[in-house]
């Protein structure tokens, strides 16, 4: 079974770019057909999908955070990485990676296996 961890810092000042990294276990990001989502869920607020990167590479951004949002992988170690630009205090959330069980140009609405969330505050 796949596992995800979530990894990175805690605590980003406003106007600075927030790095997260998910390490996948159990299987490879490049196996086909699979697709590997970041999702957030502020508080007291609902999920929010953020992206999406393919086994192939394909990345696929929420319209609300396009211009922000870059998601990146490293095959050699099975991993894949999130960058949100730009952020402000309205970016404080706890963070998801998550196994994207969508695939054509339909992703973001069911998931298989998630990480166990990491809380990002923007502060300064």
């Amino acid at each position: 079974q796949v596992q995800l961890q979530e990894s990175g810092p805690g605590l980003v000042k406003p106007s600075q770019t927030l790095s997260l990294t998910c390490t996948v276990s159990g299987g490879s990001i490049t196996t086909s057909y699979y697709a590997w989502s970041w999702i957030r869920q502020p508080p007291g607020k609902g999920l929010e999908w953020m992206g999406v990167i393919t086994y192939d590479g394909s990345t696929y951004y929420s319209p609300s955070l396009k211009s922000r949002t870059s998601i990146s992988r490293d095959t050699s170690k099975n991993q894949f990485s999130l960058q949100l630009s730009s952020v402000t205090p309205e970016d404080t959330a706890v963070y998801y990676c998550a196994r994207d069980q969508g695939s054509g140009s339909y992703y973001g609405e069911l998931f298989g296996s998630w990480g166990q969330g990491t809380q990002v505050t923007v502060s300064s």
